[in-house]
C-alpha cells in the first residue's frame, strides 16, 4: 500500500511566524512557501539555502531602506534623469550631466551642483534626479524650496530653535534648495542661510536651482558682502550648469 504524503502547511507555523516577526524578517515570512518549494526542487544544501535566505533578506532590507529614504526626502515629484528631454535643451551639456550622474562624483567628492536658467527649463527636474541618485546610493537627502527654507529660518528665530534647524539641514548628505531668488530675504535670514551654506561647505553636497544669475543675487539677499561670500562658498567646489536661452519644458512640442 503506497505511503501517504502529508502536505506542508501554507506558510510558517505560529511559532516560526512569531520568531520571524520578532526578528523583523517580514520578507522571509511572506516568501516562506516559495523558498521551501525552491529548495526542495533545486535540492539545495543547507549552506546554500541559508546563504540564499540571507542574501534575499539583505536585499529586501536595502530596498525598504531606499524607499524610506525617498519617502522622507520631501520630494514633490519623482523626476528621473532617464526621462529628461535633453533634445529640448541643446545648450545643456548632456555628456557632462550623464557622467556626473553615473559616477556619483558629486557625492564622493562633496561637490555642489548649481543649475541656472529661466523658469520651466528643467532645473528642478535635474536637481531632483541627482537627489534621487544619491538617495538610491545610500545617502540621506532632502528637498526644500528656497521660500520654504527662508520661512523656516524666520520661524526658528521666533521660537529660538534656529540651532536645531541648522543642525537638521546640515546633517543631510545631499540637500536640494530649489528656486533660489524667488523671495527677498531679511538680513537676519541672510546670515542664517550663509551659516548653513558655510557649515555644509566641503562637508556635504548641496544642489541649487536659480532663475537668476549670480550678478542678481544681491537684489534679493540685500547684502552685497554676504552675497559675495556666499557665492564664493557655493562655487569653490561646484559644478555650474547655465541653461542659457533654455526652452520651457512646459510648452507643447513643436509640430
Amino acid at each position: 500500500m503506497p505511503k501517504k504524503t502529508i502536505a506542508s502547511p501554507a506558510g510558517p507555523d505560529d511559532q516560526i511566524t512569531e520568531m520571524l516577526n520578532y526578528l523583523r524578517l517580514a520578507n522571509l515570512s511572506s516568501q516562506w512557501d516559495d523558498y521551501l518549494a525552491q529548495f526542495r526542487k533545486g535540492r539545495y544544501s543547507i549552506e546554500r539555502a541559508l546563504k540564499f535566505i540571507l542574501e534575499e533578506e539583505c536585499q529586501s532590507k536595502r530596498e525598504n531602506a531606499r524607499l524610506q529614504r525617498r519617502n522622507r526626502a520631501n520630494i514633490p515629484e519623482m523626476f528621473e534623469l532617464q526621462t529628461f528631454p535633453f533634445s529640448r535643451q541643446p545648450k545643456l551639456d548632456r555628456k557632462k550631466t550623464q557622467s556626473l550622474y553615473d559616477s556619483l562624483e558629486f557625492m564622493t567628492k562633496r561637490r555642489n551642483i548649481i543649475w541656472m536658467g529661466p523658469t520651466g527649463c528643467g532645473k528642478t527636474g535635474l536637481a531632483t534626479a541627482f537627489l534621487l541618485r544619491a538617495i538610491d546610493a545610500g545617502h540621506r537627502g532632502y528637498f526644500v524650496t528656497f521660500p520654504q527654507l527662508v520661512h523656516e529660518l524666520f520661524q526658528s528665530q521666533a521660537d529660538r530653535s534656529d540651532q536645531k534647524l541648522l543642525k537638521r539641514y546640515r546633517s543631510y548628505d545631499c540637500l536640494v534648495i530649489d528656486e533660489v531668488g524667488y523671495v527677498e530675504v531679511e538680513p537676519a535670514q541672510v546670515g542664517q542661510f550663509f551659516t548653513l551654506m558655510h557649515q555644509r561647505h566641503k562637508q556635504k553636497t548641496t544642489l541649487i536651482t536659480s532663475n537668476l544669475g549670480f550678478s542678481e543675487w544681491s537684489s534679493f539677499l540685500k547684502n552685497k558682502q554676504l552675497t559675495a561670500a556666499l557665492i564664493d562658498r557655493l562655487t569653490e567646489n561646484s559644478h555650474l550648469f547655465n541653461i542659457k536661452n533654455g526652452k520651457s519644458l512646459r510648452d507643447p512640442l513643436d509640430e
